[in-house]
C-alpha cells in the first residue's frame, strides 16, 4: 500500500536521514574494529605471527557479513528510481564481495587456532558464526539461481520470494548478534582478562557494539517498513529482490 504523494514525500525524507544514519553507525563499526584491532591489539600479520593473525578476522566479518551485506540488501531501498537490472547486479555483486571477507576472515581465525593449536568451533559465537556464513552462501547461490540467471521461471521466484526476503534479514541480525558474542569474547580473553579496566579501550570496545546494533536495526527497519519498498516500474514483473 502507498500513500498519497503528500506524505509518501514526508516519508522519503525520513527515509533519507535514516539511511545517513545508518551508514554513519556501520562506517564508525568498521572503523572502530580496525582501530581496535590495529591499534589496540597489535596490528595484523599473515601466518608469520597466528596472533595478529587472528585480528584480520573480526574486521573482515564486519567489513563483509555486517557492512556490505546489510548495504546489499539497502541496495534496493537507496536506488528505488533506478533500473531493477542495475540494482539487482549492485546486490549480488555487494553481497559477493561480502562472501569473499567472510570466507578469508573465516581462514583467517582458524589458521590462528591451528598454529597455536587451539581448538576450532567450541564457543558459541564460533557455532552460530559459522552457520550465519554457510547459511548466507546457500542464500548467495539459491538467490543468483532465481533472479539472476534464467534458470527459473517465474513460478519459483514468486514462491522462493519470501524466502529469500525471510532469511535476508533473518541472517543479517544474526549475523549483528554474532559479532556481539565475538566482541565480547575477545574483550574477555584479552582486554578484560589482562585488566578488568582498561580505559579507552573499554570505551572503544562498548562503542563498537553500540554501533553494531544501531546500524542493523535501522538497515532492518528501512527494508522492513511497507512505506520505503521500492516502486516497481510499469515493465517490470512486480517481482522485487529484498523487498
Amino acid at each position: 500500500m502507498y500513500f498519497d504523494s503528500e506524505s509518501n514525500t514526508a516519508d522519503l525524507r525520513y527515509f533519507t536521514w535514516l539511511v545517513v544514519l545508518a551508514q554513519v553507525f556501520g562506517a564508525l563499526a568498521v572503523v572502530l574494529v580496525g582501530v581496535w584491532m590495529g591499534h589496540f591489539q597489535g596490528g595484523f600479520a599473515w601466518q608469520s605471527d597466528p596472533d595478529h593473525q587472528f585480528n584480520y578476522h573480526p574486521l573482515f566479518m564486519v567489513i563483509g557479513m555486517i557492512f556490505l551485506y546489510a548495504d546489499g540488501i539497502l541496495a534496493y531501498r537507496v536506488f528505488r528510481n533506478d533500473k531493477k537490472l542495475y540494482i539487482k547486479i549492485l546486490h549480488a555483486a555487494m553481497h559477493t564481495v561480502a562472501l569473499v571477507f567472510a570466507a578469508v576472515g573465516l581462514k583467517a581465525v582458524f589458521d590462528s587456532h591451528n598454529l597455536t593449536d587451539k581448538p576450532n568451533l567450541y564457543t558459541l559465537h564460533s557455532w552460530i558464526g559459522l552457520f550465519v556464513v554457510v547459511a548466507f552462501g546457500v542464500q548467495w547461490l539459491l538467490g543468483f539461481l532465481a533472479f539472476v540467471t534464467p534458470v527459473a521461471g517465474i513460478v519459483i521466484k514468486r514462491y522462493y520470494m519470501p524466502y529469500h526476503r525471510f532469511w535476508g534479514v533473518t541472517l543479517l541480525a544474526l549475523a549483528g548478534a554474532t559479532a556481539l558474542l565475538g566482541i565480547t569474547e575477545n574483550a574477555v580473553w584479552k582486554v578484560w582478562k589482562v585488566a578488568p579496566y582498561s580505559g579507552p579501550e573499554d570505551i572503544l570496545v562498548n562503542f563498537l557494539g553500540i554501533s553494531i546494533i544501531a546500524f542493523v536495526v535501522l538497515v532492518i527497519y528501512l527494508v522492513t517498513k511497507a512505506d520505503y519498498r521500492r516502486p516497481p516500474a510499469p515493465e517490470e514483473d512486480h517481482i522485487q529482490l529484498a523487498e
